[in-house]
């Protein structure tokens, strides 16, 4: 078991903007007893009043939590606490309110879903990069850049240089690389994402289909965003996060997007100031693909969102 006392925490930075801990975790490892593992990781999260998604498969666990440091810190320790589970590692930032309205942990067939068979990347992966050396991989010439993130994602900020598939699911993924024969010309593929899960089942994928130098960022955007000063950064506009922050930037402190909840886009603040914008009902992303029964539902809901926040409690539905 490892000692949550003794174990080096990483910097966080903005500790005084937010009250509230946020760990962003993943950890690949063969996990056979996983579903009977559900119910004993609920309870301890809602015994320390943690709340996010925690999903566990397989393949290991993956998720996002908030709560006190000392709530984060029990938990961490129960995970660690577990063999399959011991070499897991996080990342911290800081929320200024609670960023979930819930607890869940739920049973998964992937941590994350890509969706093609037998892709392990306890077996095979690519070379970890870490942030401080980033800069010098992507700015090789012989190196191509890929996003693995989605278009919504990759819509409000991405690497300088780098190749943007747009995928609307990581699904996708498999396939572009397959159509994209080009991507052999060079001999580097450097990848990441916001955490690093994503790119890490994404290079085990790439070095199956024959890629031999394939490198991602260790611990993903939100590491690099961490340790690498604004000066020096060549990350370009703001990370989208999936938690009620919507968006961080360098530092990890909180972004200025909203988002949306008619489509769940990330919006700017020009963003708002669209016609097309209506809190709770339509923005300029959806406007055209909702029709006024969507956007008299969402009316509904958005005013029982109100009232719910005039009674101090905060809607389900927000």
């Amino acid at each position: 078991m490892t000692d949550i006392s003794t174990t080096p925490r990483p910097e966080t930075h903005g500790e005084t903007h937010g009250q509230f801990l946020v760990a962003a975790l993943y950890h690949f490892a063969s996990f056979p007893r996983f579903a009977e593992f559900r119910e004993p990781l609920q309870a301890v999260c809602d015994e320390n009043g943690v709340k996010g998604t925690l999903l566990i498969a397989h393949e290991g666990i993956n998720g996002t939590i908030a709560g006190t440091d000392a709530g984060i810190a029990t938990v961490l320790a129960f995970l660690r606490a577990q063999p399959e589970l011991v070499a897991l590692e996080h990342k911290e930032s800081r929320a200024s309110s609670m960023p979930f309205l819930r607890m869940k942990v739920r049973l998964k067939k992937e941590i994350v879903t890509m969706g093609v068979e037998n892709i392990d990347p306890n077996k095979i992966v690519g070379t970890y990069v870490d942030a401080k050396d980033w800069n010098a991989l992507i700015s090789d010439p012989e190196t191509i850049v890929i996003d693995t993130r989605n278009d919504y994602e990759t819509a409000i900020g991405i690497f300088k240089g780098a190749v943007d598939p747009q995928t609307k699911t990581f699904r996708e993924f498999p396939d572009w690389v397959r159509n994209h024969t080009g991507l052999h010309n060079k001999p580097k593929i450097a990848m990441y994402c916001t955490g690093g899960i994503r790119c890490e089942k994404a290079t085990a994928f790439m070095k199956e289909q024959g890629f031999d130098e394939v490198y991602h960022l260790k611990g993903g955007i939100l590491k690099y965003l961490e340790e690498v000063p604004r000066e020096e950064s060549l990350w370009e506009g703001a990370c989208f996060v999936f938690d009620d922050r919507v968006s961080v930037t360098h530092g990890l402190e909180e972004g200025e997007h909203t988002l949306c909840h008619a489509c769940r886009q990330p919006l700017t603040k020009a963003d708002l100031l669209s016609p097309h914008h209506e809190d709770g009902v339509s923005c300029i992303h959806c406007h055209e693909v909702r029709t006024d029964e969507d956007r008299e539902r969402y009316r509904q809901r958005q005013k029982q969102i109100e009232l719910a926040k005039k009674r101090g409690e905060r809607h389900l539905g927000s």
